[in-house]
């Protein structure tokens, strides 16, 4: 698992090109700057991975665009100690960025192959989430709600009402909407009944799936 000088360049100049794009949340930037994504895909493309570009991952999943992680981690508002509930661990990528902005993270997935890969993978970065769990995301994390934040980081087709139940008042729940391509979409709790829902733009993610497999 190298990491060089290169890379570390490489790095430099995508925080660049995603501030060309709009990202000015400057933790968001120093993580990009941090993590090497090279080692969160695989290593065919390597000598792309500092590109703004998503690639496919194990069990026909994909790590996202880096600016789509670096949008939703902004529109997100991470505050240290944010305790953040991650539908969707992925490669670890977005996991990674999280918990470079000092969020308490809990990360769901529900693909077996991903999550025993991604869990072995983490720690041996320094990346220690607070729980890497096998489940479906669909129904959250009941046990450890409510959270400050929940982030989807798959295209639901409906927002799931567990999630909605599972934040705190004053919390947000971003979560990409729509089948094919989806509309992201923040929710922000104002009270114990009401949120205020603002529609982000569009986005393509992999479909959020129900039940483990």
């Amino acid at each position: 698992m190298r990491d060089t000088t290169k890379h570390q360049g490489l790095r430099n100049q995508l925080a660049a090109t995603l501030e060309a794009k709009g990202i000015f949340d400057t933790k968001v930037l120093n993580a990009v700057r941090k993590i090497p994504r090279h080692l969160f895909i695989d290593s065919s493309f390597e000598e792309h991975a500092y590109q703004d570009k998503a690639f496919p991952i194990a069990a026909d999943q994909t790590i996202s665009h880096p600016y789509t992680v670096a949008f939703q981690s902004q529109v997100l508002e991470v505050q240290e100690g944010d305790k953040i509930l991650e539908i969707g661990t992925g490669s670890g990528y977005q996991t990674a960025v999280l918990l470079e902005l000092k969020a308490d993270v809990y990360s769901i997935e529900r693909q077996h192959e991903l999550f025993k890969k991604t869990s072995n993978f983490l720690p041996k970065l320094g990346y220690r989430p607070k729980r890497f769990i096998f489940g479906d995301g669909y129904k959250g994390l009941p046990v450890q709600a409510p959270f400050d934040k929940i982030i989807v980081t798959a295209g639901a087709p409906f927002v799931p009402k567990a999630l909605l139940a599972q934040i705190k008042v004053g919390g947000r729940l971003l979560i990409p909407v729509g089948e094919g391509e989806q509309v992201m979409t923040l929710f922000i709790r104002k009270s114990p009944k009401e949120f205020e829902k603002h529609e982000l733009g569009d986005f393509r993610f992999v479909p959020m799936l129900k039940e483990k497999n």
